[in-house]
Order: structure tokens, then C-alpha cells, then sequence
């Protein structure tokens, strides 16, 4: 069984987390380190604590976000930990879970600021819409979405929000979503948990696990990791490896910011012609380079060739299937480099009729029943207090890779790590462990965000950002390097 261990925030504040709420976030910590492998009595390391006087501040909603946003850190955390007792030979560091850093980190795109400037949010087509039967949900923040939308609904390139509500007005939620998916536009019926546990896709994900870390292809002898000689400041587990990010918009970049923050040297290839938010990027970029890479010509193959040739770590955010033309499906990958680790998330996961659908985090909450369980009392649909779909897995496959390196170093092997937004939501919906009702903690220290942010300087101008949850003894509280112009930097590894 996971204890608890009383501790203080990492500034010496009181904890503050009353017994039963820590219980939750504890209880499901243990359930998804077992998941990864992990040694049973690791979870023992971690305390938590933080603010609890403003709980209504702390990702407050009906489903249990909070307990899972905290374990989501925790495991990440811990595999960071455990790793840099591997590369040091010194017993696992302990780990702290602060929930307002965790509150933070989960909405940093909210808090971030450039040059003063709070980025975009949602675009004028991406929201709830009234259909003839119910609600459906659209994303149209990139440009082709939105025109994709809008032929799926025989309307101009012109055509504004009331165009739109009174088009889709007239129709099936249901019917809309196949109409615009078959368009390669973006839009999902709101469902109700039970609609989404009787969907063909539901059932598929409820009998896949949270997530999937395993061995594929040909043996590889053990992985070789350099000691962290000495003893340096901050301790870096990631150090020396390379990772090479396939990602987009918040999942996979928030796992590669992970694993730069360990140390890891982490280059970003986007395709010239694929746009991408540059205010998403300012978020997610931080400890990463960036470039651009057409993988559809031959130098671009050639290039990406010899980043592969010596890549520790190559992680994909692209739907399943969507980048196997290039030689990046997870069998031929380990075919042509044994002993790498290869991360994959998708929003619906590799399983069932909607498999190979592209997807983000608000469109898998309305399909899968957390929209209506967050929605109001007059049948209005709601939302998460943050995108904790997209946070939550992204620090999840980070854990995976990490704890994917800890066991190649003891047994060699080429690892595959599996994830999908639509299975963490049903890990949200159905098995986090919800903490039992407590009293209103005592504690005076309320929620202040600012504590949680810092100020860097950057390409793209002065920073205001959220700083790091995943916080183990004697390791990084920053990046050690801002984010640069998305594409900016050239298709190479720095030198070691």
C-alpha cells in the first residue's frame, strides 16, 4: 500500500493537503507506477503538499482532476528520480508534489505572457454548438481546419459564427461529425459517459490499459549511461541523450519539455508547410531547438537519416499510421536503430473505428462524457478547469520514457511507450480514486499562482511562464534555456 509521508512545500511552508484529498492523488500514483514497471516501494519517496485554502483555485471540477493531475507528476517525477539514482549510484532522491505548481503547470498556456501579451486562445469556430438533437464540439484553430469545416457545411470561406450555428441548427449532432470528419475537418457529438462506454470506440479504449511500455523488435544489449560524476547542480538524469520531437500543439511538446528540462538534448521537427500556434510553441518550447524538415524530399530523408543514426529517444504525437511513409512506424524504427525508445500519443489511440482520426483534448472530453459531467444544470456543456487531457498525458509519456531508459539500462531492448488522450480520459472518468469528502483544511496559505511563475528573457521577448511540477531532490527548477522562433534552428544535433 502507498503511505503518505508528511512533508512542507519545497519552501518550507506547511503542507496543507488534508489526509483524505493527499489519499487520492497517492493511491492513484501507486496504480499508474505499477503500470510502468516501477518498483513497489518507490512511491513511498513522494510527499505532497502545497496550498489548500483556496480549493475552488486547485483544478476544481467534478471529476477528480486534481488526484490525477498530482500522480500524472508524480510518476514523472519519480522516474526522474529513479533514473538519476541509476546514472549516480546513490540512493533514490526524494520527491515533492506541490499542488500549486501543479495547479500552474497544468494551465501554463493561461498563464503565459510574451512581452506582456497573453497568447490566443480558442478561435471564433472552435466551441459548442447547438445541433437539432443535442450539442457537437469543433476545432478549427489552424486554417485548414476551419476551411475543411466549412466545405463539410456548404459554406463559404467567408462565413462567420452565426453561419455556422444556424448550419449545424438544422442538423444531427451525430451526422455532423461523420460529415466533417469525412471532410478532414474536425467535430465530435457530445456524449454522455453512457453513450461513450456503448460507442464501438469506448468499449475499444476501456479494454486497452492507461498506457502500454513494452519490448519490441530485436534485442539490444543494455543501454550505456555516463555517471553523473562529482556532484553537479542541478542533477540532470536525461543528460546525453538525444530526443527527437515529432509533436504538435500541447501532449507530446509538454512530455519533450520534460525531457529537456532532465537534461535531454531535445530538437523539434515541424513540416514547413504544417502550420503551428507560435504562441503554443512559446509555451512548449522551453529547453528545446527547433527546426523544419521536409520529409518528402530526399535531402529531408537524408537528414532525418542521420538524426535517427544516433537518436536516443524519438517521440510522435501524430495520429497512428500518419508518419509510416517516412520509416517512423514503431517496428521499423526498431529495425533500423535496436535499443531505441519510441514514444507515441494520439488522441484516440491506435484501437477501434476512430483509430486513425486526428483529435485534441477539448474534442475527446465532449465525446467522451466529460463535457456533459462538467456541463451546467441547463444541459449546457462544460469543460475541465484546464486541459488536463493533453497535460496529464503528456507528463504520463514522459514517465514512460524515463522509466523506459531506467530498464534498458539494466536489460537492453528496444521499448515502445503507447498513449491516447481518450484512454486517459477514461482513466479520469472511471479509476482514478477519488479522495473521501474532508472538512475545510485550516491552512492559511492560499493558491498564488505568481509564487509558481518566473521571468526569462527569450527570442520572442520577455517571458512570464510557469515554472516545472516535476521537482525531485537535487534536481533543475528551470530550464536551462528559453524557446527559440519556431524553426529557427537547423536539423542537427548540438555536439556533445
Amino acid at each position: 500500500m502507498t503511505h503518505i509521508h508528511p512533508g512542507g512545500t519545497a519552501d518550507g511552508a506547511e503542507t496543507g493537503v488534508p489526509d483524505q484529498v493527499a489519499r487520492g492523488g497517492a493511491a492513484a500514483t501507486g496504480l499508474v507506477w505499477a503500470a510502468l514497471g516501477g518498483d513497489p516501494a518507490l512511491p513511498e519517496r513522494v510527499t505532497y503538499g502545497g496550498p489548500s485554502d483556496a480549493a475552488e483555485d486547485l483544478l476544481a471540477a467534478r471529476l477528480p482532476v486534481l488526484p490525477a493531475a498530482r500522480s500524472a507528476v508524480a510518476v514523472c517525477a519519480l522516474a526522474a528520480a529513479e533514473l538519476t539514482a541509476r546514472r549516480t549510484g546513490r540512493a533514490v532522491p526524494h520527491v515533492h508534489v506541490d499542488d500549486g505548481a501543479v495547479t500552474t503547470a497544468f494551465r501554463s498556456e493561461r498563464h503565459l505572457r510574451i512581452d506582456g501579451r497573453a497568447p490566443s486562445a480558442f478561435a471564433p469556430l472552435s466551441r459548442f454548438w447547438r445541433t437539432a438533437d443535442g450539442w457537437v464540439r469543433t476545432h478549427a484553430n489552424y486554417p485548414h481546419h476551419r476551411a475543411r469545416l466549412l466545405a463539410a457545411l456548404g459554406l463559404p470561406g467567408t462565413a462567420d459564427a452565426a453561419d455556422v450555428a444556424a448550419e449545424l441548427a438544422e442538423r444531427r449532432a451525430a451526422e455532423a461529425e461523420e460529415t466533417v470528419y469525412a471532410a478532414g475537418g474536425l467535430a465530435v457529438a457530445v456524449r454522455t459517459p453512457g453513450a461513450w462506454a456503448a460507442h464501438a470506440q469506448g468499449a475499444a479504449m476501456a479494454a486497452r490499459p492507461l498506457l502500454t511500455l513494452e519490448s519490441i523488435g530485436a534485442g539490444a544489449p543494455p543501454r550505456r549511461l555516463t555517471a553523473l560524476d562529482g556532484d553537479p547542480d542541478p542533477l540532470l538524469p536525461a543528460a546525453g541523450l538525444r530526443v527527437l520531437d515529432l509533436t504538435r500543439v500541447i501532449a507530446g511538446p509538454v512530455a519533450t519539455r520534460t525531457l529537456a528540462l532532465l537534461g535531454a538534448d531535445v530538437l523539434r521537427l515541424d513540416a514547413p508547410h504544417l502550420p503551428e500556434s507560435p504562441d503554443a510553441h512559446a509555451d512548449t518550447g522551453f529547453g528545446k531547438r527547433s527546426a523544419t524538415l521536409d520529409l518528402g524530399s530526399r535531402a529531408g530523408r537524408a537528414a532525418l537519416d542521420a538524426l535517427l543514426a544516433t537518436a536516443d529517444v524519438v517521440v510522435t504525437g501524430y495520429r497512428p499510421g500518419a508518419l509510416d511513409r517516412f520509416g517512423l512506424a514503431p517496428e521499423v524504427l526498431a529495425e533500423r536503430r535496436p535499443g531505441l525508445v519510441v514514444a507515441r500519443l494520439s488522441a484516440w489511440g491506435g484501437h477501434g473505428p476512430w483509430g486513425g482520426r486526428r483529435g485534441f483534448d477539448s474534442l475527446v472530453q465532449a465525446a467522451t462524457g466529460i463535457a456533459v459531467i462538467e456541463g451546467d444544470t441547463d444541459g449546457t456543456p462544460g469543460a475541465l478547469p484546464a486541459q488536463a487531457l493533453d497535460h496529464g498525458t503528456g507528463y504520463l509519456l514522459a514517465a514512460a520514457v524515463l522509466r523506459a531508459l531506467t530498464e534498458q539500462s539494466r536489460t537492453g531492448g528496444t521499448r515502445l511507450a503507447t498513449l491516447a488522450l481518450a484512454r486517459t480520459a477514461t482513466w479520469l472518468l472511471d479509476e482514478v480514486p477519488r479522495p473521501d469528502p474532508a472538512p475545510r483544511p485550516t491552512a492559511t496559505r492560499p493558491y498564488d499562482p505568481a509564487r509558481c511563475l518566473t521571468d526569462s528573457p527569450s527570442p520572442l521577448g520577455p517571458l512570464r511562464h510557469a515554472l516545472p511540477p516535476v521537482a525531485f531532490e537535487g534536481g533543475p527548477r528551470n530550464w536551462h534555456r528559453p524557446p527559440g522562433r519556431l524553426g529557427a534552428d537547423a536539423p542537427a544535433w548540438e555536439d556533445r
